[in-house]
């Protein structure tokens, strides 16, 4: 009004969820987060993104560890302490892979006091050295292994986290938290699923050929 500029930090997206955020202008997000909320406006099939980003942090056997709500904070500036706060309820953590968002100069240093491998890309050009590093056998190994993380971003959405429906900051906070529960207790039986159908396999025995 009257050709004021408001700051970014004072606007206001929404009345009824005042810790909304302005996530993405219409461009597609990385999928690195769930918890998305995608609101069509803007232009025509080009999304704007409203909500809250959340971070999943997951194993080798597709369980997530810990989780945590970004609120008014960027991938950089959590990395550290989402490494922190997963080797303290998980000391065995010793490697993890990043998304490109997450890299920074200060990131790369610091994460190597707290890892052994840090699979970080960097954004942008890359130097001789950075070369060296992402093509290094185990960097490529545990960064394939990365894009499994999606499928939990995916089942996530899938069962009801692609919009929250409860009330107020700590609402959203709790709504993630079950449905982080809910996914590592469908995993749990997806395993359970698998072994059951292995161990009848092994009792039928193998098939064999009609003469």
């Amino acid at each position: 009004m009257q050709g004021e500029t408001i700051p970014h930090a004072e606007k206001v997206f929404s009345l009824f969820q005042p810790h909304t955020e302005w996530i993405s202008k219409g461009k597609a997000s990385a999928p690195a987060y769930a918890g998305f909320a995608y609101i069509p406006v803007g232009k025509a099939g080009v999304p704007v993104e409203l909500g809250l980003r959340v971070c999943i942090v997951e194993n080798q056997y597709r369980f997530i560890l810990h989780h945590q709500v970004m609120e008014k904070t960027t991938d950089a500036q959590i990395a550290v302490a989402l490494v922190e706060q997963a080797q303290a309820r998980f000391a065995a953590v010793k490697a993890m892979s990043f998304d490109k968002g997450f890299h920074s100069p200060a990131n790369q240093t610091e994460l190597k006091q707290h890892l052994e491998n840090v699979i970080l890309p960097k954004k942008g050009r890359l130097s001789e050295a950075d070369k060296s590093r992402e093509s290094d056998p185990e960097f490529i190994r545990l960064r394939r292994q990365h894009s499994s993380v999606e499928s939990a971003i995916n089942a996530l959405g899938v069962h009801g986290l692609d919009k929250c429906p409860d009330h107020g900051i700590d609402g959203f906070k709790r709504y993630v938290a079950l449905a982080v529960v809910a996914r590592n207790i469908q995993r749990l039986g997806s395993i359970l699923r698998e072994h059951e159908q292995q161990a009848a396999d092994r009792r039928r025995g193998p098939y064999k050929k009609a003469a």
